[in-house]
């Protein structure tokens, strides 16, 4: 299974995949818990910065706060 390549070499999908559990077994949640929080940071600086990585969507936030006013009117009415 670890020689998928005709050339006798792992995939990528199983390197990722040894590597993967290599980490979990070398780290604890509180590890992820902090690369986790340091990629949201780092994702909310560029959107701050505007680098055009948005496609022209709106956030989530931005999208459940116009679902909620929307669903609020129809219940008003």
């Amino acid at each position: 299974m670890a020689q998928n390549n005709q050339n006798g070499k792992m995939s990528r999908e199983e390197a990722g995949r040894k590597g993967g559990e290599a980490t979990a077994r070398n780290h604890d949640r509180e590890f992820y818990q902090e690369i986790g929080h340091e990629g949201g940071e780092a994702r909310s600086d560029r959107s701050s910065q505007g680098d055009g990585n948005d496609n022209g969507k709106m956030s989530r936030e931005e999208a459940g706060r116009k679902g909620g006013e929307a669903r609020a009117r129809q219940r008003d009415n």
